[in-house]
């Protein structure tokens, strides 16, 4: 008989949150031949990776990449959808038991950058980006993740006939963001209806980063990526000759106070306490020449937050803060705020019912602070209950500090990384559709 004495020891730990939630959950069926299988594909889903790494495509001109997941796709069986929002791809693998729909999504697309990474697969290519011409490189990782997926895909149509339910495969362009004048990226792929027929009930997305180490994996609940926010402020003075300022109102002066006062936003007029919150001015255009005082100058900036009330409120500040310091100074301010990305929050429930997946998978999972970067991964995850992850990919004896990080010439990936994102998809999608079938849980995201 259990010491009772024990079992309220072992409750009390459970509610102050000493002992893991989710010890003792039974992993699916697969979980064993999924990792075994991931292994024999890792060479194959590197040779993928490298194909495209060495062949990157900027944001909504990713053809050749969706044509080669496309045919991988119907490949395997797949009924296939190709064009969704622009270049997207949609798989749909229907397994052979009712059950659930949940979704995998992986980005496709690489940045106007130009690689300085000494590897054999390194890109040389360039292309048009707003009407420039610029070198392309995968430098944010979307290659691994179309590989891992891929991967993942091969895994989990093995076992089609017995899943109980529909693994939905999205195959994302855009992330990084649509060329001027174009739209792309999870939220048109929302609007096309790739979460609908069949209707997804949750998805899981992740992100290969190159400053956490290979085997660890980083979650958490809630928000985990800030939403990306951008503002624009048209400074009004008035014309002048440089050398008599008084005879005009400066906009220059005027705009380097409000790019010192707008610091106080953040940190002096938000609670940080809650979450954290950036305010940054990127960039400052005006004047033709040194003697000549100008009647307008151009900022342009972006804001981070974790929590949409503070986001409204800051929002509201930098209007004000950047009108009455304007008026202070005798000119005028113009503010217009463009709302990008909303905040990528992990569903608390789906989260906590996919951590013995990845636990499994992981050398080392561990909670996360959130970071101030953006995705729009938030775009799926706003409409159906989300999970997402950090994958490592810095090699094992590399100091985080002196690692290249994303979006630089010098990015790199170890690829042992990529197996841990293989099995990390294909884990999680079995695990998520053989607990709900078998146990009849509610659906996610339901308290």
């Amino acid at each position: 008989m259990t010491d009772p004495r024990l079992l309220v020891a072992a409750l009390l730990a459970l509610a102050l949150g000493l002992l893991p939630p989710t010890a003792g959950a039974q992993p699916n069926p697969w979980a064993d031949a999924i990792d075994q299988h991931a292994a024999e594909l890792e060479e194959q889903v590197i040779e993928w990776r490298r194909d495209i790494h060495a062949n990157p495509e900027l944001s909504n001109r990713e053809t050749r990449t969706a044509g080669k997941v496309a045919a991988h796709l119907r490949d395997l069986g797949m009924d296939v959808e190709t064009g969704v929002s622009k270049t997207g791809v949609v798989g749909v693998l229907e397994g052979g038991k009712p059950g659930p729909v949940v979704a995998l999504r992986a980005d496709m697309d690489a940045l106007p950058v130009k690689e300085r990474v000494d590897v054999p697969f390194a890109s040389t290519d360039s292309s048009m980006y707003n009407g420039e011409k610029v070198p392309v490189m995968h430098a944010c990782g979307h290659d691994t993740h179309v590989a891992m997926l891929m991967g993942a895909a091969e895994i989990l149509a093995a076992r089609q006939e017995e899943l109980p339910g529909t693994v939905k495969f999205l195959f994302q362009p855009a992330e990084e963001g649509a060329p001027r004048g174009e739209r792309g990226g999870a939220d048109v792929m929302v609007e096309e209806g790739a979460l609908e027929n069949p209707d997804v009930d949750a998805a899981f997305g992740l992100h290969i980063n190159s400053q956490t180490e290979v085997g660890t994996i980083r979650y958490r609940k809630g928000g985990i990526m800030a939403a990306s926010d951008v503002f624009r402020i048209t400074v009004n003075g008035t014309q002048t000759h440089g050398s008599t300022p008084w005879d005009g109102t400066d906009p220059v002066v005027t705009a380097a106070q409000i790019v010192n006062n707008l610091q106080t936003v953040v940190s002096r007029q938000s609670e940080l306490t809650k979450e954290a919150a950036v305010v940054s001015v990127g960039k400052i255009e005006g004047g033709v020449r040194n003697n000549i005082i100008p009647e307008t100058v151009n900022m342009v900036g972006t804001v981070r937050t974790l929590d949409t009330t503070m986001q409204a409120r800051i929002h509201d500040r930098i209007r004000r803060v950047a009108t009455s310091t304007a008026e202070g100074m005798g000119a005028t301010a113009d503010v217009e705020i463009d709302r990008g990305y909303p905040v990528t929050k992990n569903d608390p429930t789906l989260t906590e019912r996919l951590v013995p997946a990845l636990d499994r998978v992981a050398d080392s999972l561990v909670v996360t602070d959130p970071i101030t970067g953006a995705e729009d991964f938030s775009y799926f995850a706003r409409e159906v209950p989300g999970t997402y992850v950090f994958v490592g990919g810095m090699p094992p004896d590399m100091d985080p500090e002196e690692a290249p990080s994303h979006h630089t010439p010098d990015f790199f990936i170890d690829e042992s990384g990529l197996q841990y994102g293989v099995r990390a998809y294909a884990q999680v999608a079995a695990d998520y559709l053989s607990s709900h079938s078998e146990a009849g849980a509610t659906e996610a995201g339901e308290e």
